[in-house]
Parts: structure tokens; sequence; C-alpha cells
């Protein structure tokens, strides 16, 4: 696909967005009433579902378990009918094992793990509908879900995409843009101190170029902590109404 498409000389993205805007983000806590934890969200057509489990004693081998803090266990899936091509292997393939370390290696890095010893938290992610974005949507409604089970955090973990279509950085890229043939990075942050969780690439970048990039990726992940946030306030208003507080 050309770049001439993706981006029109008015500077429109496909969808009418502009280079740097967001797509539209709803999302809902406690949704599982039988999880600890678990949310739903929507970042344009990328649909993600998560649930947690724990902490709870480590299940399986005991080698597994560490003295000094939680496991943190992650199993990314996609659903059938998540993609106009029927998955033969919704989970289990190569894709799939990469995504769960990626999102296992992302929230040993927000979760306050060493509160809880020789334990284990479990994430499940699905994606429900696939329009880009896969690993920033599952990123996004895990922290939301681990928000909801009440397991600490140093921070939100806020995840987005970015690339370039001729020479102009685009956030949070839909499937049109990330097949487009460009470069594209994916970004996990935790925005108020500006630590980076996990940066993902998957083709080469001229240094020149890097900087550019990873600002927008930045900025966006910042306006998706914020919409994070209050969909944790909006939840805090709904529980506390419900009990009476």
């Amino acid at each position: 696909m050309a770049g001439l498409e993706l981006l029109s000389d008015q500077g429109y993205r496909l969808d009418g967005r502009k280079a740097t805007e967001l797509r539209k983000v709803q999302a809902r806590m406690g949704v599982f009433a039988q999880a600890d934890g678990s949310a739903y969200i929507e970042q344009g057509n990328t649909k993600a579902l998560a649930v947690v489990y724990g902490p709870h004693e480590v299940r399986g081998s005991r080698s597994k378990t560490l003295h000094d803090r939680a496991v943190i266990n992650c199993q990314y899936s996609m659903a059938t009918f998540s993609t106009a091509e029927r998955k033969k292997r919704p989970h289990g393939d190569r894709k799939s094992t990469e995504m769960s370390l990626h999102l296992k290696q992302t929230f040993e890095a927000a979760v306050l793990t060493n509160l809880y010893p020789r334990s284990q938290i479990d994430i499940y992610v699905k994606i429900l509908q696939s329009d880009g974005g896969n690993y920033s949507a599952c990123v996004n409604a895990a922290t939301l879900a681990v928000i909801d089970a009440g397991i600490p955090m140093r921070d939100y973990v806020c995840a987005c995409t970015a690339g370039f279509v001729d020479d102009t950085p685009l956030a949070d890229l839909c499937h049109a843009e990330e097949s487009g043939g460009g470069t594209s990075l994916a970004l996990a942050l935790l925005p108020r101190g500006g630590h980076i969780a996990l940066l993902q690439m998957d083709a080469r970048l001229h240094q020149d170029h890097l900087e550019t990039l990873m600002e927008a990726a930045m900025t966006a992940c910042k306006g998706v902590g914020k919409v994070l946030d209050q969909v944790v306030r909006q939840h805090l208003q709904e529980v506390s109404a419900l009990t009476g507080e």
C-alpha cells in the first residue's frame, strides 16, 4: 500500500484522524465477577479482554517459585473470529508465545511483585477484534484488570504504537497503517516517571528518525494514560455508589 493512500495531502489518515490523533478509547472494569480483576477495552476497532487471577500459591512445578517476589504468568490469545482470516490456532503459535513473553516483561516492570513473595499472578488477555495495535490494547486492558484486582503497581502501564508515513510520524496505528510497509514501533510506558517498560520494533529505522518516533509514541502513551485514569476514577465512583460509601 502506497504512503499517499495512508496520508492525504491535507494531513488526514484513512479513518479521518490527524497524524498524532489517537483512536477513540472506551473501557470498562470489573466485567467478570468470577475473576479477581477484569477489564474490557476498545481502541478504535481493536477490542481486547483481560482477566487477572491472584496473587495465589504457585501452581505446577515448585521450581518456578521465587522467594523474594511473585511470578507473573501471562497468556495472550486471539479469538478465531478476531480477523478476516480464521485462525487455526488462536493461541500456542509462535506469535502468541512471543506476545505472552512481551506482556510478562511489561508487567514485571510495573507490578510491585516484591510484596507477594512465593506467589503467582496470572494475566490472561484475548483479542476479540483485531485492527492494529494488538499489543497496546492488551497492555492497556491488563493494566485496568490488575488495578481492578487490587494489585499495587508503580504506575499505570500505557501502551501505544507509532510509525512513519512519508516522513510523518503517526500515532496509534490501525491495521492498514501497520501493514503498509513503513517502520513502526510499540511502546509501553510508565507515564509519571517516563520509564519505558517495553519497546518493540519490527523493522530497521535510521537513528535520525528514532527520537521523533519515540517522542510521538511517548506523547500518545501519556494520552492513553489520561483515559485509563478517567476509567479507573469512574469505576471507583460507581463501586462507591453501589456500596453506599
